[in-house]
């Protein structure tokens, strides 16, 4: 029998941590008023994380909180995926069953992936970019729907043992927690975490957010050890064993424990200084029985199942219980949280009796649990059988059994888009293929094929699995898992072994992946391995690795090097995906397609085609095509200056995006909304979307689009110094290895831009002229003229420094030269190419009103309110410079009033000073203006994008006229009034007529006669 002090181990007094809890207690208060907490606690084992867990969870409970916890499996050398959030979960559907079935509700299939019990998962794509980023985002929302209500703290407990695709989930749960009263705290092992633990960057990552706290849990002073032995004694300790114990333990919470159980008991000089041996010690003090249980225990994972447990130990059940109870009462073993099986009460203690197994010993246990859960798979839950299964067998070192098992397993994590999981289950099935027996493997069937990866060419029932079909399941895995470096060995390890064999649909395959995997590496642009996927197909019969391959080329190309080549890839593509009906490729091909027309000037040829292929999509649902639709299409009709139909078809993206968790697609949808905002002239809106995009939190090219919107945008308000930072960003998100115009290009216009706002101008010359040299690519006047633009103006302010004279003849013959090279075929380009021209004739010192007249007039019916207001200023500058009539000054001045309006609307301080300055020049009055923290200035129509017969339209919407009245007044049909009305109220932001004639008094947008006398007429 166990004495009485050793169910006394655990102090029942709690030792300090005062600071830590205040810490935690804090978090939760915030949390309970609505500000949701992410805290991380580190410390070395033993050191008391779990008590201190403890402690917290049940004053949040006492608070009234609702306490979930879950913690990292460790079987063997594998996590389980998920493992902690699906037991957390688990905890909350017990808790509350019905607010988690309300908030899971519509998603249940989707989120059956983490909880099993939610229902059956969805069978969903074999192998889904964005489903791991859907999965996450449901994850995240199921939380904060839970926790809208009422306070939740979520425990995820050893971080150390995490799965990566754990990791990935907890990343992203931290990143984006924005709502709910939520608390998630997670714990790890400090001393466990060495230089290569890949725990290690995830910490490192988790300390640069500002919404995360980190919490560093130390040893125990000698006074708190003191208390703590004294807890355990149920009496005050003799100062010298204090002295010794807090020597020995060095402060350690669990070593204090076991030093002063064992000194209680007489075992002080019995014990060895190693650490081992000092954890095993109270075990070998249990009956032999319980030893073999705890040695049982230590080999089953981090919990073990009651009905495991038995099977596996073969004792009949009063032995077994029995047993159990000795192990409990020692504080080895605990029963689980669930309270349907067993733990080790301290990891330590599980590890020191696991290394303490013979070899043999380890087999055989392995083996025994292997057999007991096939013939009763119901002994473990659901979500964790496969993967059980497969380390059993593992570690019994039976490779017939285990290769079925393990392939079997890393099909169920790919079903959970658990794809590093899957690429280490893969990589093991692949060490085991030679030393299975070739009956074994000869009765291995695919379960499908990855992506386009070709078929056996027979039928799949009859045809055995072969190492390279594992090979290219390994290499997708990896690179949807993050895992590229691998992915990219696997990729070059298969075409080693497809050397030798005759199968170019395979090795042209593998040559695609490789592509993308150099591209996602920085490694290269990845064209030299799409080329040679290119050679192996051609000649051979359509295929879908054919068409995906010509799809994937045609796409390149329109990134770099659009032109007929791509528009004749694109088609192709088409083409030979129609052939072999693979519908998601035709789709992809057939959108990358509509760009290459629009851009080769086919504009209303190639909207429709992506308008048919959004049409198929929406009716019949393709998630991949649908996430790139929505950014592609938007960006097309931004292209062409239809920057309010992009917008309206980017919130639509958003929502998409939002609703099916589609992280990528998220990032370039907000990434795309904000530049078309800004064209719009809703800069702050703009901004926030840019910041959206650096929010989902992605590192690569998505962000760098968000960084280079911020600059831009900072750049136009005058914060040179943001804009140059956003720069930077945009410029390290897209790095050198891969220069796509669309990239490249807007980032050298705000690098002009930014040298000349400092006087640089050699800089934005030499910035011009690294531009120049390399070309602009057909198909790139969207970011063409804009950099020209750029350039000239950059020039033309320069002209009267002298330090500008050297060489302004030679870059302005130089711009104007480009600019021939650019087409110009939507309005939008054919403004910005009479406003290049005006611009470089002012750098030459010609300032002639007829031809800044004429700018203006090609902007007035694009919505773009500050090119507008800046094409503005310069006419009125025209007609100051030249004119000397009343009639020229009185028109100056409205301009400049319009100009300056626009100027404060939208925070261009830039604007607005050289707007001023003028008028002070020229001894100008801009009468009325308003502050610029008001909405609407003097003429805000202008500012607001209205056209002049929309407000001619809201002029009579204000003084209460119909559509049929309005038509009669203008001599319009009452069609066409209905189409106006309807333009108003998008561009106002309002819901009715009403509301938008009390924003037009309001805003005084008309003399307040007018409408008056109207109405009493």
């Amino acid at each position: 029998m166990l004495g009485h002090v050793e169910t006394r181990s655990v102090s029942p007094v709690f030792v300090g941590r005062t600071d830590e809890l205040g810490v935690l207690n804090d978090a939760l208060a915030r949390a309970a008023a609505g500000e949701p907490q992410a805290l991380l606690l580190g410390g070395e084992a033993g050191v008391g994380k779990t008590r201190l867990i403890e402690e917290f969870a049940a004053a949040a409970a006492r608070e009234g909180a609702v306490v979930a916890c879950g913690g990292c499996v460790e079987i063997g050398a594998d996590g389980l995926p998920f493992a902690p959030f699906s037991t957390a979960l688990r905890a909350l559907r017990r808790t509350l069953p019905e607010e988690l079935a309300a908030a899971a509700a519509g998603q249940e299939e989707e989120l059956a992936r983490l909880l099993p019990e939610l229902g059956e998962a969805t069978a969903g794509r074999p192998y889904d970019e964005e489903g791991m980023a859907r999965l996450f985002e449901l994850t995240v929302r199921l939380l904060e729907r839970v926790a809208a209500d009422r306070t939740v703290v979520v425990v995820l407990e050893d971080l150390h043992w995490a799965d990566a695709s754990t990791r990935h989930l907890l990343a992203y749960l931290f990143r984006t927690l924005r709502g709910g009263r939520l608390v998630v705290v997670a714990s790890y092992r400090a001393d466990d975490i060495h230089r290569r633990h890949p725990l290690r960057p995830l910490l490192a990552e988790l300390d640069r957010l500002r919404t995360v706290r980190r919490i560093e849990l130390g040893r125990f002073s000698r006074a708190e050890v003191g208390r703590q032995i004294a807890g355990i004694l149920a009496q005050e300790p003799d100062p010298a064993q204090v002295d010794e114990i807090f020597a020995r333990s060095d402060g350690n919470a669990f070593f204090v424990e076991e030093l002063a159980v064992a000194a209680h008991h007489g075992c002080r000089t019995g014990l060895t200084d190693t650490l081992r041996d000092l954890l095993l010690v109270r075990v070998e003090g249990l009956p032999e029985s319980a030893q073999r249980v705890a040695r049982i225990v230590a080999e089953g994972g981090s919990t073990v199942e009651y009905p495991l447990l038995a099977a596996v130990a073969r004792l009949c059940e009063d032995d077994l219980i029995e047993a159990l109870r000795a192990a409990v009462g020692a504080n080895i073993l605990l029963a689980s949280p669930g309270g349907d099986g067993y733990r080790f009460r301290h990891s330590l203690v599980r590890e020191a009796v696991s290394d303490d197994l013979l070899p043999g010993e380890r087999s055989r246990f392995n083996r025994r649990y292997a057999e007991a859960l096939e013939a009763d798979p119901t002994l473990v839950p659901p979500g964790e059988r496969s993967t059980r299964l497969a380390s059993y067998w593992y570690h019994a070192h039976d490779a017939a059994k285990a290769l079925p098992t393990v392939l079997i397993a890393a099909a169920e994590a790919r079903r959970r888009h658990a794809h590093s999981e899957q690429l280490g289950l893969l990589e093991r099935a692949m060490e085991l293929w030679d030393v299975a027996p070739e009956a074994v493997r000869a009765e291995l069937r695919p379960v499908d094929h990855v992506e386009a990866f070709p078929p056996c060419g027979c039928d799949p029932q009859t045809t055995p699995l072969r190492y390279i079909d594992l090979m290219a399941e390994a290499a997708v895995a990896g690179r949807l898992g993050g895992m590229r470096e691998r992915a990219l060995k696997i990729c070059k390890k298969a075409l080693r072994l497809l050397e030798d064999e005759d199968d170019p649909l395979r090795a042209a395959w593998f040559w695609g992946q490789r592509s993308r995997l150099t591209q996602s590496l920085a490694r290269g642009d990845g064209w030299q391995e799409l080329a040679k996927a290119q050679e192996l197909v051609r000649g051979l019969p359509p295929s879908e690795v054919h068409a995906d391959v010509l799809s994937n080329v045609a796409a390149w190309c329109m990134l770099h090097e659009p032109g007929p080549g791509a528009l004749a890839a694109a088609e192709r593509a088409v083409q030979y995906a129609r052939m072999v009906g693979a519908q998601e490729i035709e789709l992809n091909a057939r959108l990358t397609l509509g760009g290459l027309m629009l851009d080769s000037g086919d504009v209303e040829a190639g909207l429709a085609e992506m308008y048919e292929v959004k049409d198929h999509v929406m009716r019949h649902g393709a998630s991949l095509v649908m996430g790139r639709l929505h950014i592609n299409l938007p960006s097309h009709l931004e292209s062409v200056g239809r920057s309010r139909e992009a917008v309206a078809i980017l919130r639509e993206g958003v929502e998409l995006a939002r609703k099916n968790g589609l992280l990528d697609t998220k990032a370039w949808v907000w990434g795309n909304l904000s530049e078309s905002l800004q064209a719009l002239g809703q800069w702050d809106e703009a901004a926030e979307a840019g910041r959206k995009v650096l929010g989902v939190g992605l590192i690569g090219k998505a962000s760098g689009v968000g960084a280079s919107r911020l600059a831009n945008l900072a750049l136009a308000r005058g914060d040179l110094a943001e804009s140059t930072r956003q720069l930077a960003a945009a410029r390290a998100h897209f790095g050198t290895h891969d220069p796509a115009p669309q990239h490249s290009l807007p980032l050298v216009a705000t690098e002009i831009g930014i040298a000349a706002g400092e006087g640089r101008l050699l800089d934005a010359r030499a910035a011009l002229t690294q531009a120049l040299d390399a070309g602009f690519p057909p198909g790139t006047q969207r970011y063409g003229w804009p950099l020209l633009l750029a350039a000239a103006i950059a020039e033309a302010d320069a002209r009267g420094l002298p330090a500008a004279g050297p060489g302004r003849a030679e870059t302005v013959e130089r711009i104007r030269t480009a600019a021939k090279s650019l087409a110009a075929g939507a309005p939008v380009w054919v403004a910005h190419e009479a406003w290049v021209r005006a611009e470089l004739h002012r750098a030459e010192g010609v300032l002639v009103p007829q031809t800044w007249s004429e700018v203006v007039t090609v902007f007035e019916p694009l919505e773009r309110p500050y090119d507008l207001a800046r094409v503005r200023h310069r006419l009125a500058e025209a007609l100051l410079t030249s004119g000397t009539d009343d009639d020229d000054r009185d028109r100056a001045t409205e301009l400049l009033r319009l100009a300056r309006a626009a100027a404060d609307h939208l925070g261009a301080r830039p604007l607005a000073d050289a707007v001023a300055l003028l008028a002070q020049r020229a001894r100008l009055t801009l009468a009325h203006l308003p502050e610029p923290s008001r909405l609407a200035p003097v003429e805000p129509a202008e500012a607001l994008g209205l056209t002049s017969r929309e407000r001619d339209v809201l002029r009579l919407v204000a003084a209460g006229r119909s559509n049929r009245q309005i038509a009669e007044e203008l001599f319009i049909s009452p069609k066409t009034a209905s189409v106006h009305v309807s333009n108003i109220l998008a561009k106002l932001d309002v819901s009715g007529r009403g509301e938008a004639a009390a924003l037009a008094h309001r805003l005084r947008l008309f003399p307040p006669e007018a409408p008056a006398a109207q109405a009493a007429g």
